[in-house]
């Protein structure tokens, strides 16, 4: 346990320091390589710059760099010192605010960071002013009563406050316009009875210290009134701000305003009137007249929220809101949005105001914030601690009277907006600012400034220069030439030698520009790939420096000129050495514990005889302790016993004492006999003082304890005694052997036996089905014979696929010993079983666990690479005897495969201990298996005759169609009894279904009008006869016998029938129902069941079905987007065609636009039942001629029961010419069918086949028939493109019947197709062009989700449109659910839904704060739910800003004096505006919200739409900024998981499955995908490996003959594969290579790819074409050639660069670590594959972007084929250059293996091909649903090939999301349980390396 410990820590420091120069920063010195010496040292404040005239090096690099290229002398920037202009220092006796210092000048180097030392102030009673701003409408009545009697309160309060305090009064109402105010005469001179007329703002009392004033003048004060609830105070407050002088606002004191009301606010644009939008901006000046009154109320807006937060702070004035219950929570919301400011609760009449006041003081004073005001945009600041830690806003605390501290940080950027900042404005880089506490006054102020310094040998240059040959100047170093003059040295006239190409060839080179570039004028090379050559000569290639690991400089340096230049902290050759040593740091803090040297980050040890730990410490744990690592040393020492050579090898000394020290005083006490003598001796070992006095100080005890003399006497008679009993034995054994009536009667003269008995198995054999099969055990019963009296224990054991001959393939398959596997355990608990043991959430249950794991471990932590157990659970056997009530535990031990017999013997062992440790078992029974065989032992009690053998059947997924087990009693270890029935049989068939029962669709809506729901549900035929499916309906939101009635039944399908149609009645609605305004979404499903006679359910076993109350409108638009005609066509015809809701009339308008001739507008009018219309334009009814031209067609203006389309306006294209452009064709036609009667083909040619027509049969299928041509053709070509693309690139099919099905479409896109016919001549003509629109489809993901922070407990979510709409997107649904570190649901999940689509975005009010939330977005169209995208935020590490408050109109809010500390949009809701009295719940919080309510808030971004379905839609990704962005590329996929939990409401995390909502009583039901690797049972066959990589000629080219040396000679391998069988292990395939004579054998070379020697393995048998090797290095790059030898010699050989990547010891770099995953790589072929379930025949794959690709990738190309064929090869085009790409592959079937390939596709041509082998496998049993688990089998493939095919795919485009790079892994939690990987995460990125064997578990969630 401290080995492991030990190593542990080890490795997690050396993981520290990895992460830590793992997110080193790039080197930006790069960027000014080939600028002027200025500009480099400009470039960041580690540039240097080489001014050496000989060096060719880069000029300009980090320092380090510059000088590990052999620049003898750098120019660097000097930083300069800041400068303390004046520091006063602060006196205690003032009182006054304080700060010092005051004044500072610092000049910073761009990316300089410097900190200074602050000191603030504050005085216990500093100067204060009061102003109490009061709401004078005229429900404030009471309170002005009030607030008139508290003069003595008020004046005691200014006086506890401070001594030197101010008290100004000022009141407000609103507007004096409509709507704000009553503007009848007769309510403009009194609104209420005894009120003044209404009014703004007026200043009445400004600000005294005279409180009996005061008092006196609020005394004529009355109350006023307007109209609406809301007031205008924030004009009020703003007047308040800037009018200073006219307030009485002090220099020096502190400002405090206290507003009060019991009402909300207006504010700027807030759409509550009609004045939104119509008045200008608040300038924010003063604007009162000489009575104090605000003048230009209605002259300009109500300020907005940013306004008042900016103008408070410009002018130091804290807010305190004193405000009633009714508006309080409005008030609350808005002060966190304030730097400083207080809430306050005032009772209805104001009469706690005082104590309000007093409370909000002292809680200002408790709390502080530090601001930097007027900031440079080149600088950061931070503030801190003086622990230097960062604090958060308002957390600082300085008590009054005492002096406090603080450090602020100010960083200067190296560029602004993507400009150096020495080329920016001059104010962005210098100026003054301002940093104050936010209740001071005083501030200190900084002038910062960037220094942008200069090289001064630029100043001097050497004109004509020897160097530059006297044609150009030299300065800082490099030649500026003269005109006319060229190169690096001014050595080329551009007349005469611009094309000698003898430059550009260095020394000991052959070719211009080592054949790697182009020679430009004047020798100048440019290197054809300069992200790979660089170099004057392009000599130097940037993929041939040292490697470590396999990575290019072990990935923590670049390739520089050959050679690596490393990053800080890093050294070496490849940059393999860490430079610091906290690797090599001891327990004790020491290097190497003294003994050794820190060389590498690793301890170089001194030899000793002990095992020392990485860290050069006595590993004594590796020798069970250390007693038992010294005992011998010590005896051999101290009495000279024992062996001579152990004294030898002692690494200590040993000191004889008297006394010895206690126990706890020392490191270890020992006591050991001595076998020499029987005497005891005892020693203490403890740590040495003195290293040189060896590894430990032992003290040894110099007298031992030897026993007194013992009976030796004894020992004759005892031995006579032994002889005589096997005497009397030897002798009853020959007497039974003579008469074995009598062996019962002998036995019985025992006293443990009476009579024989006999065991064995009940019966000979089972046959099971795999389909019915409940349990992966089956309980087998032994029974038991003869007297049951005495106990007897049988060891069992099985064997897996028995049927199986030896010259099987898979049973030659031997396995890999060093494989780590799970070992299934299980034991019998001496404790009794309880049902609540069987909870696994339970109390007992999880402590029971806890007490098992820790003495289990404990038991097998002496197995050598065994992990923890997991997965332990509880149960109880029936029919197991007497112990049947004991609790039996079973659990999973990961180990080493070849450890099997030492856990069984371990396991025995303990079992007949009864005790695993502390943990108390029952002996005679356990059980241990692996993937393949089991052993165990039950037990027959005494009186027991029969108990059962717990037997597991190991299904697998490879398993044979019938499997064979062969279960065998193999002994009784303990007991009289003999073995009688040994053997048993057990047969487990597989079966198939005959057919597969489906709904078409996952949802349907139906109107209530229709009164009758139809819902077809189909039948998949696969063995023809009859069966039957149960059908039942369940309620939703929609209730039985209020929308609907109910069904519930059986369809039985005859032979040959594929559909049946189930109707269901739907019910009107009641007449409360429909005078509801927000009526609930009424939804019911229907679920499939019980599929019998062999069926099983297919992709959709449930629908859900919308009760919608009015139907869904028509949906009109153009049939085409766009149409061709020529001047000589006599009209043009525009089709209009129409979708849904067919049965009753729809009109729409359309018009011309940008037409040159006429301007044209009409109705469209549809009659019931009509689907199309067409508008006709006649060109000859216009003036003007007849000409070419460009114009468009617009529909508007729909009927109320239609809507338009997408495709709402359409290009009318008029030619020059006679036909459009596929019209020859056409009148060629013509004319031969004219000249020919009969319809022969003249010229052999076939003629256009006839009538052709297009349907969509569904989203992704269109069915296309025609008419056969005369003739006799052989075939037809159907040629298909995605309407606008270009005919050219169009898919071809051929087919043989004039009819084809067009598969693996695109939902909801136009296509074109035309279909030719050919014979033995050649293809005919074509067609006319067809056009057909697919079905639509769920829609895929939401775009990324992006969030803005806009206080603590507000958040601000939006997302972009799915890539893929697949239909008109109808709607959105958004969940939001708090978490824990975890991902675990911290509380109940809110749900919101979102009707209008454009408005992708949603404000959350009342969130927790610090708070981890996850967040969930789906989108909806005609057919239902798509897919979420889900994404979490923390709201603990979001930055605090000023926003605004979060009640949002239509439109965005900008501040635009804000400055950049209020950038963002800021945004408002209309919720504020209801009256006091109103509701006051927030806009989305809370649990009030209606589940399928919805959501009638306006918000940003209201479009973003591309043409088709194809489009990229926005997709804003920003979560640290409130910049968002509309456009751009639109989410891909990423990697998907899932978490559930113990609740009744359970959610999910994940991005890229599709998942459904199973809402019943408010809990989510889930079912799972399981992913499986094929590699479970371990075989080093090509089916059952672990990670492969495939050379070859993948595209089925042959090769080129001609090239071969001769026709005997072998040539190239086809095809080269790898496949990792371990971190060490590799196995090497290939094919065979086309020879004309016969193969004699093979030779492989490897070696290193870094050097050393070559290993070679010759087979001379030619029928084998692999090889195993297993020495090989982990993360080592292996060079592998491969050819093949014939009678004419050798042929060319096959080659491949491999590296097989795991996790390695920390303190052995060539040793895995045991159960470590690992993956094969190679660092130009994408990464490994992972495979996520989407839905039982959907899957996303997702791959990481290649290392090091042969080229700038522009995308990628995706196939999928069913892996033993049977299906046409499908493509895919993907585009991207993102860290992660995912692709969403459609239309698999389940149980069916299929191969997928991904291939780069760069500008070199086709890179490397990924491959990898998946199969979604159904495992429901009979009438058990779909959703009860699917599997998925994967198995990992490269492909890499020499020849580049190109092909022609369907163009599929998935943008990845350009935001997300590699190594932006987000949350992962993944628990290993002996192999099984469990994973739950939070983003798209799952770990690449998979445990052998593992099972990855990932959840998938179905929609009711």
């Amino acid at each position: 346990m401290g080995r492991w410990v030990l190593h542990l820590s080890v490795g997690l420091g050396l993981l520290a320091i990895l992460l830590t120069f793992c997110y080193a920063e790039v080197n930006y010195c790069f960027m000014a390589r080939d600028k002027t010496c200025s500009e480099c040292l400009q470039a960041g404040k580690d540039c240097a710059y080489c001014p050496d005239e000989n060096f060719d090096g880069p000029r300009c690099d980090l320092s380090e760099n510059i000088r590990a290229h052999g620049c003898s002398a750098t120019l660097r920037a000097t930083k300069i010192k800041s400068i303390m202009k004046n520091r006063t220092q602060i006196n205690k006796r003032f009182s006054q605010s304080q700060v010092s210092p005051q004044l500072m000048s610092m000049s910073f180097l761009p990316g300089e960071e410097k900190v200074v030392d602050v000191e603030v102030f504050s005085p216990l009673k500093g100067p204060l002013d009061l102003y109490i701003l009061m709401d004078f409408s005229n429900s404030m009545a009471d309170d002005l009563d009030n607030l008139k009697k508290m003069g003595n309160k008020l004046s005691q309060l200014i006086g506890k406050l401070s001594n030197d305090a101010t008290i100004g009064f000022g009141k407000f109402v609103d507007k004096v316009i409509e709507p704000q105010t009553d503007m009848r005469p007769s309510k403009l001179k009194t609104p209420w009875p005894n009120s003044d007329p209404p009014f703004s703002f007026q200043n009445v009392i400004k600000l005294t210290n005279d409180v009996g004033e005061f008092t006196r003048e609020l005394q004529k004060e009355m109350i006023s009134g307007n109209l609406d609830a809301p007031e205008g105070g924030f004009d009020a407050i703003l007047q308040a701000a800037v009018c200073g002088n006219r307030i009485g606002w002090r220099s020096h004191s502190a400002h405090l305003l206290v507003f009060s009301t019991e009402s909300a606010f207006h504010y700027e644009a807030d759409g509550a009137n009609v004045l939104s939008g119509i008045l200008p901006r608040n300038d924010e000046r003063c604007h009162l007249d000489p009575e104090g009154k605000y003048t230009e109320d209605i002259s300009q807006d109500y300020p907005s929220i940013p306004t008042l937060v900016r103008v408070l702070g410009e002018n130091n004035i804290i807010p305190i809101f004193a405000v009633t219950n009714h508006s309080y929570t409005y008030y609350q919301k808005l002060s966190e949005y304030f730097p400083i400011a207080e809430v306050g609760l005032l009772q209805e009449d104001s009469s706690n105001i005082v104590q309000v006041m007093e409370t909000a003081f002292e809680s200002i004073r408790s709390k502080t914030s530090i601001q930097a005001e007027d900031k440079p945009k080149a600088f950061k600041a931070q503030f801190l601690s003086t622990k230097e830690e960062l604090v958060e806003y308002g957390l600082f605390n300085f008590p009054p009277g005492a002096i406090g501290n603080f450090k602020m940080r100010l960083k200067a950027d190296r560029m602004i907006d993507e400009t150096p900042v020495c080329q920016s404005n001059q104010d962005e880089k210098e100026g003054t600012m301002r940093v104050k506490p936010t209740t001071f006054n005083k501030g200190f102020n900084i002038e910062a400034s960037i220094l942008c310094p200069t090289c001064e040998c630029e100043k001097t240059p050497v004109p004509n220069s020897a160097k530059c040959h006297g044609n150009g100047d030299m300065i800082c170093g490099k030649c500026k030439c003269s005109p006319g003059w060229l190169g690096a040295f001014c050595n080329c006239s551009e007349t005469i030698s611009a094309q000698d190409t003898s430059r550009c060839i260095g020394p000991n080179m052959k070719e211009p520009c080592s054949g790697r570039g182009e020679c430009k004028l004047c020798g100048g090379c440019v290197c054809s790939n300069p992200d790979q050559y660089e170099g004057q000569y392009c000599q130097y290639d940037k993929t041939q420096c040292p490697r470590s690991g396999g990575f290019l400089c072990n990935d923590r340096g670049s390739c520089i000129m050959g050679s690596c230049a490393c990053k800080k902290g890093w050294e070496g050759n490849a940059c393999e050495c860490t430079n610091s040593n906290q690797t090599c740091l001891d327990n004790k803090g020491g290097v190497c514990n003294g003994l050794g040297e820190c060389k590498c980050g690793l301890c170089q040890c001194k030899e000793t005889a002990v095992e020392m730990t990485s860290t050069c410490e006595p590993n004594f744990q590796a020798q069970l302790g250390v007693c038992e690592g010294t005992r011998d040393c010590v005896r051999c020492k101290a009495w000279k016993t024992g062996k001579n050579e152990d004294c030898k090898n002692c690494p200590f000394e040993i000191v004889m004492v008297d006394e010895l020290k206690e126990a706890d005083k020392v490191r270890d006490s020992c006591s050991f006999r001595d076998e020499d003598d029987d005497c005891t001796y005892h020693y203490t070992a403890e740590d040495p003082t003195d290293k040189a006095a060896g590894i430990l100080k032992i003290q040894v005890l110099k007298k031992k304890d030897c026993p007194a003399a013992s009976l030796l006497w004894l020992l004759p008679l005892l031995l006579f005694l032994l002889l005589l009993l096997a005497l009397l034995l030897l002798c009853c054994w020959k007497y039974c052997a003579c008469c074995k009536t009598c062996c019962q009667s002998c036995l019985a003269l025992l006293p443990c036996c009476r009579k024989g008995r006999m065991v064995g198995f009940k019966e000979d054999e089972y046959l099971l089905r795999q389909s019915l099969l409940t349990s992966d055990h089956l309980d087998t019963p032994m029974v038991r014979t003869g007297p049951p009296k005495g106990t007897d224990v049988v060891r069992w054991k099985v064997t897996d696929n028995v049927h199986r001959g030896p010259n099987h393939p898979q049973a030659l398959i031997k396995p890999n010993p060093k494989e780590t596997i799970q070992f299934p355990l299980s034991v019998r608990l001496n404790r009794l079983f309880s049902d609540i043991l069987s909870r696994p959430e339970s109390r007992e249950a999880d402590q029971l666990r806890k007490e098992v794991a820790d003495n289990v471990n404990e038991v097998y932590k002496q197995i050598p690479g065994a992990q923890k157990v997991q997965k332990t659970a509880f149960r109880m056997q029936r029919n197991a005897g007497k112990r049947q009530d004991y609790t039996i535990m079973d659990t999973v031990l990961s180990a080493p495969r070849s450890s099997y017999p030492d856990i069984v013997k371990l396991t025995e062992k303990n079992v007949q201990s009864g005790s695993f440790q502390d943990l108390k078992v029952v002996p005679g029974y356990y059980t241990v298996a692996t993937d393949r065989e089991a052993s165990g032992a039950i037990e027959f009690q005494e009186g027991v005759e029969s108990v059962d053998v717990h037997v597991p059947l190991f299904v697998k997924e490879e398993d044979d169609d019938k499997k064979q087990l062969l279960v065998e009693a193999v002994d009784v270890p303990l007991g009289i009894a003999e073995i009688g029935k040994r053997l048993v049989n057990i047969t487990i068939i597989k079966e198939h279904a005959t057919s597969v029962f489906s709904f078409l669709q996952p949802a349907y809506t139906y109107s209530r009008q229709d009164g009758v729901a139809n819902i077809p549900i189909s039948r998949e035929i696969i063995e023809d006869g009859r069966t039957q499916v149960t059908y039942r309906s369940r309620d939703l939101t929609a209730k039985d016998k209020k929308d609907y009635i109910t069904v519930e039944g059986d369809l039985t399908y005859a032979p040959g029938e594929t559909e049946k149609t189930v109707p269901v009645r739907l019910l009107e609605l009641s007449e409360k129902d429909g005078l509801l305004e927000d009526k609930q979404v009424k939804q019911f499903v229907m679920d499939l069941s019980n599929p019998r006679q062999g069926a099983k359910l297919g992709r959709y076993p449930r629908t859900t079905v919308t009760i919608a109350d009015q139907p869904e409108p028509s949906v009109m638009a153009f049939k085409k987007g766009s149409q061709s005609f020529s001047t000589f066509d006599p009209t043009y015809t525009i089709p209009v065609v129409r979708t849904r809701n067919l049965d009753s009339p729809a009109s729409v308008k359309w018009r011309t636009k940008k037409a040159q001739r006429f301007d044209l507008s009409g109705p469209l009018k549809f009659g019931p039942g009509e689907t199309e219309k067409n508008i006709v334009i006649d060109p000859k009814n216009h003036p003007g001629p007849i000409q070419p031209e460009n114009f468009q067609l617009e529909l508007f203006d729909p009927s109320s029961n239609a809507s338009i389309g997408e495709r709402k306006i359409t290009h009318v294209n008029v030619t020059d010419g006679a036909l459009p452009p596929s019209s020859p064709e056409i009148s060629h036609m013509t004319q031969k069918r004219a000249a020919n009667p009969k319809g022969l083909p003249p010229g052999g040619l076939l003629l256009a086949p006839g009538n052709p027509e297009a349907k969509a049969t569904g989203p992704r299928n269109i069915h296309l028939n025609w008419d056969p041509p005369p003739g006799n053709p052989m075939g037809y070509k159907v040629k298909y493109w995605i309407y606008g693309d270009p005919e050219k690139d169009a898919q071809v099919l051929d087919v043989k019947t004039p009819q084809a099905e067009l598969t693996n479409l695109y939902p909801y896109c136009d296509y074109e197709m035309r279909v030719c016919a050919y014979n033995s001549i050649g293809e005919g003509y074509n067609t006319d062009m067809i056009a057909c629109q697919t079905l639509e489809d769920v829609p895929g993901e939401p775009g990324r989700l992006a969030f803005n922070v806009i206080s603590p407990t507000v958040t601000q979510v939006s997302w972009g449109e799915p890539a893929e709409t697949n239909g008109n997107i109808t709607a959105y649904d958004v969940i939001y659910t708090p978490i824990d570190d975890n991902l675990k649901p911290q509380g109940a999940a809110k749900k919101v839904k979102i009707d209008n689509p454009k408005k992708r975005m949603l404000l959350i009010e009342n969130l927790q704060k610090s708070q981890s939330y996850q967040y969930k977005v789906r989108a909806k169209n005609s057919v239902g739910w798509g897919p979420f995208r889900d994404a979490s935020l923390n709201l603990a590490t979001q930055p605090t800003r000023p926003m605004s408050i979060p009640i949002i109109p239509d439109i965005p809010i900008v501040d635009a004096e804000g400055g950049e500390d209020y950038e963002g949009y800021l945004m408002y809701s209309n919720e504020v505006m209801k009256s006091p009295g109103g509701s006051k719940t927030p806009s989305v919080s809370g649990d009030e919200f209606a589940m399928n309510g919805k959501w009638e808030q306006n918000f940003l971004f209201p479009g973003g739409s591309g043409t088709r379905n194809l489009s990229a839609s926005s997709s804003p990704m920003s979560t640290l900024s409130s910049n968002y962005r509309v456009g751009g590329g639109g989410g891909g996929g990423g990697g998907s998981s899932s978490f559930t939990t113990e609740t009744s409401t359970t959610y999910m995390s994940g991005a890229g499955g599709s998942r459904r909502l199973d809402m019943i009583g408010g809990g989510v039901h889930t079912s799972d995908v399981i992913m499986r690797k094929r590699s479970e049972n371990r075989g080093y066959t090509e089916d059952n490996i672990r990670d492969s990589i495939v050379m070859g000629d993948v595209s089925g080219k042959f090769p080129d003959m001609d090239a071969r040396l001769s026709p005997g000679i072998p040539d190239t391998p086809s095809r080269l594969v790898f496949s990792a069988l371990g971190p060490t292990a590799l196995k090497v395939s290939w094919q065979e290579p086309l020879c004309e004579k016969s193969i004699l054998g093979y030779c492989v070379l490897y070696q290193l790819i870094n050097g050393g020697d070559a290993k070679r393995i010759n087979v001379t048998n030619p029928a084998e074409n692999s090889v195993i090797i297993q020495d090989l290095l982990p993360n080592q790059s292996y060079l592998f050639k491969v050819k093949a030898q014939s009678q004419e010699g050798w042929g060319q050989e096959r080659e491949g660069v491999i590296t097989i990547e795991s996790a390695v010891d920390p303190s052995s770099p060539l040793s895995p670590m045991p159960g470590s995953p690992f993956t094969l790589s190679t660092p130009s072929a994408p990464g490994p594959l992972i495979f996520t379930a989407l839905s039982p025949d959907s899957l996303q794959l997702t791959w990481e972007k290649p290392r090091k690709p042969l080229g700038d990738i522009l995308g990628y190309v995706v196939t999928c084929e069913q892996l033993h064929g049977g299906s046409d090869t499908r493509s895919f085009q993907v585009s991207g250059d993102s860290a992660e790409t995912s692709h969403t592959v459609p239309n698999l079937t389940e149980n069916v293996p299929y191969k997928f390939k991904v291939q780069a596709r760069t500008t070199q041509g086709f890179g490397p091909e990924r491959e990898g082998i998946i199969t979604i496998e159904s495992q429901d049993g009979g009438a058990m649903s779909q959703y009860n688990s699917q599997s998925m089998s994967m198995r990992d493939v490269f492909q890499m090939p020499t020849e580049v095919s190109t092909r022609t795919n369907i163009s599929h485009t998935m943008l990845d999301d350009p935001y997300f790079s590699e190594g932006m892994m987000m949350t992962t939690q993944h628990s290993e349980t002996s192999g099984m990987v469990t994973r739950q995460i939070t983003k798209e990125v799952v770990e690449r390396g998979f445990i052998g064997g593992t099972t990855v578990t990932k959840k998938m969630f179905y929609e009711s």
